[in-house]
């Protein structure tokens, strides 16, 4: 039976049969790639281009953009481009590929959610040894082990997932190859592989979330000492949101794999799997770069560029 799923792959999952619903499913998503796909853009090239963003802060905003556009390119071009051919089909390799991607850039990106969560503990806490802390040595460490850590996470899950044996009906309930629908179609009794794998994610993402609360802990008890309240409303502004997001990220991916498999409407794990898998790239941009005077003067100043450069042509 695997190798009929080897020759045939999966087919994902088609929320309704209607051509008016999928050519509506298909632009919406289609809007909303094209919107992460240029505020990441956007973030990447200005943090590249403008020297005065080349501090810790934007360079693993950069990264975190980055990872943001490969995590949504791997699975959105795929849903339009089913939804507007309307195919379901999807190879047993490009099912691979993607659940490899889809682990390795979502454990990166928690990663660098920890280093940046460290950088502004550093940055607020202890302001006088950022630059010793926060050097380019440690910021490169900081980066790979994130990569590194997704990488191992990306080769456990897909290795584990796919050494188990695939019977009955090859249909993922999910818009994109991931680990809780896959399990769904193996009639493998054995499953020591993937539960290591589910402890090894578990004790990643609760390691990173503990980082990260403690680093915002130290972070708000120094702002609550600021006298300043304009300062301290300045810095809970910029901080809660990145906490929402960081929790929104770990508490759907933590509800989507770690929640015993049941008869749920496919509907609910859609909407789960898209809030740590499309929510996050779309989002980011906007959290981390919104009321940020650094990010709107070096746009200020490309803009301005591109319009004298403009003028000079006609």
């Amino acid at each position: 039976m695997k190798n009929q799923t080897l020759l045939r792959g999966f087919l994902l999952l088609r929320l309704t049969d209607s051509t008016v619903l999928l050519g509506l499913q298909a632009a919406l998503f289609s809007q909303v790639y094209v919107v992460a796909t240029l505020e990441n853009l956007t973030v990447i090239l200005l943090t590249v281009l403008d020297h005065q963003l080349h501090t810790p802060m934007y360079f693993f905003l950069r990264h975190l953009s980055f990872l943001d556009l490969c995590l949504i390119s791997t699975t959105v071009p795929k849903c339009i481009l089913n939804s507007i051919t309307l195919r379901d089909s999807i190879s047993f390799f490009g099912c691979v590929c993607q659940l490899f991607l889809i682990v390795l850039l979502a454990g990166s990106e928690m990663g660098i959610l920890t280093a940046m969560s460290y950088d502004r503990y550093v940055a607020i806490c202890h302001p006088l040894h950022y630059e010793a802390v926060m050097s380019k040595g440690c910021c490169v460490q900081l980066m790979a082990v994130s990569w590194l850590s997704g990488g191992a996470l990306g080769i456990f899950y897909s290795a584990g997932t796919f050494s188990l044996e695939f019977c009955g009906s090859n249909r993922i309930h999910q818009f994109f190859c991931d680990v809780p629908a896959l399990l769904e179609l193996t009639c493998s009794d054995e499953r020591v592989a993937v539960s290591v794998s589910l402890a090894f994610g578990v004790l990643y993402g609760f390691s990173c979330l503990v980082c990260i609360i403690v680093s915002y802990v130290f972070i708000f008890s120094t702002v609550l000492k600021i006298p300043s309240r304009q300062s301290q409303s300045k810095a809970f502004s910029t901080c809660v949101p990145q906490l929402v997001v960081v929790g929104t990220f770990l508490l759907t991916g933590a509800a989507a794999y770690l929640k015993p498999s049941s008869n749920a409407p496919p509907l609910l794990d859609v909407l789960c799997s898209a809030f740590y898998t499309v929510a996050p790239p779309a989002f980011n941009p906007i959290v981390y770069c919104l009321r940020n005077r650094d990010i709107e003067s070096a746009l200020s100043k490309v803009l301005r560029n591109v319009r004298r450069g403009l003028r000079e042509e006609y």
